[in-house]
């Protein structure tokens, strides 16, 4: 019992000097933004703005957004691929036994329902023997070819794959546990990794009638138009599903958003002082984060540097001063 009791004090120990260091390691960063000639005095209130020079701005380079009113989902995030729309594919064959005597398109190449594709000839006695042209049965993509000039082939042989690719579906899996934000006809926003300033808008079109057992998911399927080709089967996706919309609230980016303590509060400049300032938040999106309380239009917070910002009010956000005081 007394072995463990030891183990236990050297534990809060370490921890506590662990806590310590990295209060101190945060000071010794943001006194080395400004090695220039600025100090860091710790004040009495603990409420006190910080007061930062330009040059000290600049120095640990601090950034600022407005909040503003703008538009603002909230959004379910679900990972899913790209699958070409089922019906919209074809195998192609020829009807005769024969011989490959010409291949007509290559491989990605767009084909019209009717065109010509290859030339088969039949191991029919003939001068010339007969021949038959194989034809697209409908307009899309080749996106495979199974053969070559001079093979044998039969009926039952796969010349060419074609695939309409003018829609997709993006096929995601929603968590049993999310099942129920999820319904017919919400609206979707797709990203790609291959493309990943892009955004693709869609709906979706089915909730999987079965639950996976072993993943415990239900497939979701978002079907989006592919005028350019630009999403190709197997490609990973990111879904974000509508779940609630506004269509004017005010928001911040959600970089400025600092918590601590069960808290979470930003850092409002003033001039040359920077006021911690407690919000409440609601829907937030990829980038920005509905304000409820807290901020008003046209308030500056800080949107990166924030951080050192904090480290300096957390010693009693004095003033501080610089060569020229």
């Amino acid at each position: 019992m007394r072995s463990m009791n030891t183990r236990y004090l050297r534990h809060r120990a370490t921890t506590g000097r662990l806590r310590v260091g990295c209060l101190v390691l945060g000071l010794f960063c943001l006194a080395q933004a400004f090695a220039h000639g600025g100090e860091i005095e710790v004040g009495s209130d603990a409420k006190a703005p910080v007061h930062l020079t330009d040059a000290q701005q600049k120095a640990i380079g601090l950034k600022f957004e407005m909040a503003t009113k703008r538009p603002l989902s909230e959004l379910l995030y679900l990972n899913g691929e790209v699958r070409p729309v089922a019906g919209r594919q074809a195998e192609v064959s020829t009807r005769i036994s024969g011989q490959v005597k010409r291949i007509d398109i290559n491989l990605g190449d767009r084909v019209k329902a009717g065109q010509r594709l290859a030339n088969v000839q039949s191991r029919l006695v003939g001068d010339p023997p007969p021949s038959v042209e194989v034809s697209a049965p409908m307009g899309g993509i080749v996106d495979a070819v199974g053969v070559a000039v001079g093979q044998s082939v039969e009926p039952s042989t796969v010349m060419f794959h074609i695939r309409d690719s003018s829609e997709v579906n993006i096929v995601a899996r929603v968590y049993e546990e999310d099942l129920g934000k999820i319904q017919l006809g919400q609206a979707a926003n797709v990203r790609l990794l291959g493309y990943p300033d892009k955004v693709f808008s869609g709906k979706i079109t089915l909730v999987g009638p079965a639950l996976d057992p072993l993943s415990r998911t239900v497939e979701v399927w978002v079907k989006l138009p592919n005028p350019d080709g630009l999403l190709k089967p197997n490609l990973f996706a990111r879904v974000g599903v509508v779940i609630k919309q506004a269509a004017a609230t005010l928001a911040i980016p959600t970089a400025a958003i600092i918590e601590a303590n069960g808290e979470k509060f930003v850092f409002v400049k003033h001039h040359d002082a920077f006021a911690r300032v407690e919000i409440g938040t609601g829907m937030s999106d990829a980038r920005y984060t509905e304000v409820t309380e807290g901020l008003a239009a046209g308030d500056d917070v800080v949107t990166q540097g924030g951080r050192q910002v904090y480290t300096a009010w957390l010693t009693g956000g004095a003033p501080l001063k610089s060569e020229d005081d």
